[in-house]
């Protein structure tokens, strides 16, 4: 009897097994329980953290980890902790990590901070400041009445500090990107004539003739005149020497220091029409000895810009017929004479103690008497010519 065999046990079905995504190798991203993804990585300092924001895809969230690692490997990546600290401190140690600023300049930027920029961001986390602030606040201060002038010299100052936010890898990009907004548009200055000058020496006190004169057509600045000394007066030259100013500082009173730049570090020529007259001044009313004051006050006393300005100023003014102007008009008068007088650039520039040809281009522009002398010179000029070759005169028409 053949003998059976055994049936062949049957196939079970094979089960396909679900293979597991590859791991990631740079951060991982897990689904939150919102539905959102969110992910996390390893920066290069060793600590573990999450982006800033959740994703609404995984593939959204990968590729946030991929940008983040290349900016790793590329060593563009920002500590996102580093940026957390305000403004408004930031800009302090700004401040104070500068010590060659100058006390006015230190002055300056302490006031537009406290004034027009801490109010909307010394609170503020630098990584926090974006594009979208800086225009609304810089619109706000105009809005508000805040001059151009000044509004310009705050936006700079911001964005001079979040640039440093930039080099100490703070902040990734400066958000100041506002095309034109740090360029200044000063309204033109008011320029009195020789006469409207001698007007005002004539009502001044006697004691300021001097000072009014020597600013004008010697083109100084008031630190400069109120921190002038015998020793810098050159009466038998000609000339002053300009070595230090005397200005006044908030909370520390009157200060020398040194001029406003090197290039302010000058010496002028004095036209010889005002030498009698400081002469004379020097005579009455000059300290005494080589270190002594040439300008001072009723009490003997240094010079100070707001007793000045109240006490005297407006008075000399108000007397002399003339419309409301700075002191420091005086020097942009001066400036303009030079100009017309047929000083060079260069010769502009080291009497007014400028290092830059921007401010003394400002003094070349041509006006309608200027181009008539011009006119008349080169008039002159061709005639004298023809004189000496009268044959080259005519010229037949073709």
């Amino acid at each position: 009897m053949a003998k059976t065999s055994p049936s062949a046990p049957e196939e079970e079905p094979r089960r396909t097994r679900k293979r597991k995504p590859p791991k990631r190798r740079f951060g991982r991203v897990r689904k939150l329980p919102s539905g959102r993804y969110q992910a996390r990585y390893q920066g290069p300092d060793g600590v573990d953290r999450p982006a800033p924001e959740t994703f609404a895809t995984k593939t959204d969230a990968e590729v946030w980890l991929t940008r983040t690692e290349a900016q790793i490997l590329d060593d563009e990546w920002i500590d996102p902790d580093a940026g957390k600290i305000t403004l408004g401190k930031y800009a302090a140690d700004w401040i104070d990590e500068r010590p060659k600023l100058r006390p006015r300049t230190v002055e300056l930027y302490g006031y537009l901070l406290r004034k027009h920029i801490a109010p909307t961001f010394g609170d503020k986390p630098l990584n926090e400041i974006k594009e979208p602030h800086v225009r609304r606040w810089r619109k706000k201060l105009l809005d508000e009445g805040v001059s151009e002038v000044t509004v310009a010299k705050a936006y700079r100052l911001l964005k001079a500090i979040l640039s440093t936010a930039v080099d100490d890898q703070l902040i990734k990009r400066n958000p100041c990107r506002i095309k034109g907004a740090g360029q200044e548009k000063s309204p033109e200055r008011p320029l009195l004539t020789v006469a409207q000058v001698y007007r005002l020496v004539d009502v001044i006190e006697y004691r300021y003739r001097a000072l009014v004169l020597l600013g004008t057509f010697a083109s100084l600045r008031w630190g400069e005149l109120a921190g002038l000394r015998r020793r810098d007066l050159d009466l038998d030259a000609g000339t002053v020497k300009v070595e230090r100013q005397l200005i006044q500082i908030t909370g520390k009173g009157l200060v020398f220091t040194d001029p406003k730049s090197a290039a302010s570090k000058r010496t002028v020529a004095i036209p010889a029409l005002i030498l009698d007259e400081l002469k004379a001044h020097v005579k009455d009313f000059a300290q005494n000895g080589d270190d002594g004051l040439i300008f001072v006050g009723p009490d003997d006393g240094p010079l100070r810009n707001t007793n000045f300005n109240r006490r005297v100023w407006a008075k000399a003014l108000q007397d002399a017929d003339l419309p409301k102007i700075h002191f420091h008009d005086l020097r942009h008068t001066g400036n303009t004479l030079a100009a017309s007088a047929g000083a060079s650039i260069r010769e502009l520039m080291a009497r007014m103690g400028h290092s830059s040809t921007r401010a003394a281009l400002i003094y070349q522009h041509s006006t309608d008497e200027r181009q008539r002398e011009v006119a008349r010179k080169l008039d002159a000029l061709a005639r004298g010519a023809l004189d000496k070759h009268p044959s080259g005169t005519q010229r037949a028409r073709p």
